[in-house]
């Protein structure tokens, strides 16, 4: 129950006051200047209502002036309304300049009174939380990226230290935890943040196709080479050259790739010419890259090219409280955007967030909040609005308890990927896309899950 202290010399007045709200509120009561700031510093009340005329010049405003200037040095943050009689009004405007929240003339009326301190709590409870954030964010943002948990920490060390070199970086980790961010936020802290930042997705494009988007072409080099392009690698000239989803790139583009980068030239289809390029490479994979290298799919030499520093992010089941954070800031974010009054989220809602797999990582996350705000009808997310199986996640939060991690992430990743090719009609090509990974990639899952 929220704390409400109220001051004043009149016992008949605090009894009215603790009658009329103690149903809504733990009362505290004091008659003195020393009684008030006692209880204020012991219990922290957010409200407080004050009577000007105190002992023991109960006549004059001196007491209550110091009084509402203590209360005010001690928590600048609190509600403090002002209660005064009909003559005192001037009296009143002086306190509310003093950083009074608000003033109620005599004689009381409760209900009138009422309204005044709930709004005043519920103001106090929005600056509450905006401020929490806002130290959240302080403390965790790097830009873009939020984070609050040891691993995001290093995560955001190990971009500071990078930046300032020219060294090639290999972001790792699981689709969806935010590689490219990493990726932008090395190339906006490093001494190239004016040049351009260029960014191929090497699963996504064919392979017949990557390697003229990749190094450019030259006019007649195949048919439909009405022009001379330029490729990826040119434009990123002086800047950052992002190569997301590595681990896809076939093995003969690997070689060329390896040649312009030890040479720093490229050479386009159909072209002789080394064309100079001097561009930054940072790469990104959510495939196993050791593996890929055993089994014969990626050049060890080219990924020593690539990882001269790797930074390997963590999956949000494994960020601890960044979940809480997280889900707050896109609350915000598509509130504002949907123009829904949307304040946070209920307990249910809350503890199913923790207890997801989130196996998307933070796009899934955004995802399930921008849609949570759309279907939402209260003032707080409920655990029906965010689209969640909640026995199935019950369920699995039941069974993971005796689970080893290995057996935990295989459990939600098989989930996903059935869930995705059953939306997708089975067809394996678009679940792929939809799930942000090659349909190589796909099928090896598949293959390793027993799907």
């Amino acid at each position: 129950m929220e704390k409400l202290l109220t001051v004043d010399d009149s016992a008949d007045i605090r009894n009215q006051l603790k009658w009329g709200l103690a149903k809504d509120y733990e009362v505290l009561q004091a008659s003195n200047v020393e009684e008030a700031l006692s209880l204020f510093v012991a219990h922290k009340p957010h409200v407080v209502t004050l009577d000007l005329g105190l002992p023991p010049h109960e006549e004059g405003t001196a007491e209550g002036f110091r009084c509402l200037a203590e209360f005010l040095k001690i928590n600048p943050a609190a509600k403090v309304i002002v209660i005064t009689g009909n003559e005192d009004r001037e009296n009143a405007l002086t306190a509310v300049g003093m950083g009074a929240y608000d003033f109620f003339q005599k004689p009381i009326t409760l209900e009138e009174l009422k309204v005044i301190i709930r709004r005043a709590y519920q103001l106090s409870h929005i600056e509450e939380e905006n401020r929490r954030l806002q130290s959240e964010l302080k403390f965790g943002d790097m830009e873009g990226m939020v984070g609050q948990c040891p691993k995001m920490q290093q995560v955001f060390s190990l971009i500071r230290k990078v930046a300032t070199t020219d060294a090639s970086v290999l972001i790792m980790g699981e689709s969806g935890t935010g590689k490219e961010l990493v990726a932008r936020a090395i190339h906006a802290t490093s001494m190239r943040k004016d040049g351009p930042f260029i960014a191929i997705n090497c699963g996504a494009i064919p392979e017949n196709l990557l390697e003229s988007e990749l190094f450019g072409h030259e006019k007649g080099s195949f048919t439909g080479a009405h022009a001379t392009v330029a490729g990826k690698m040119e434009y990123a000239h002086k800047g950052t050259l992002f190569l997301d989803e590595i681990g896809e790139m076939p093995m003969s583009l690997q070689v060329k790739l390896l040649r312009s980068l030890q040479e720093k030239v490229v050479q386009r289809v159909g072209g002789r010419k080394d064309i100079p390029v001097d561009a930054r490479v940072v790469a990104a994979t959510n495939a196993d890259i050791t593996k890929a290298i055993q089994e014969g799919r990626f050049r060890e030499d080219l990924y020593y090219r690539l990882g001269v520093v790797s930074i390997t992010l963590p999956p949000l089941r494994e960020r601890g409280d960044d979940l809480r954070v997280l889900a707050n800031l896109f609350l915000k974010k598509y509130g504002k955007e949907n123009r829904k009054k949307v304040t946070g989220f209920d307990s249910s809602a809350m503890d199913l967030i923790y207890v997801h797999a989130w196996p998307g990582n933070v796009r899934e996350l955004e995802n399930c909040i921008r849609r949570a705000v759309i279907m939402s009808e209260s003032s707080k997310i409920e655990a029906g609005d965010l689209g969640l199986d909640e026995a199935a996640v019950s369920q699995r939060a039941s069974m993971m308890k005796d689970m080893s991690l290995r057996e935990a992430r295989e459990m939600a990743e098989k989930e996903v990927i059935v869930s995705t090719i059953a939306k997708m009609g089975g067809n394996v090509a678009r679940a792929a896309d939809a799930l942000g990974v090659s349909r190589p990639t796909l099928y090896d899952l598949m293959k390793k899950l027993g799907i």
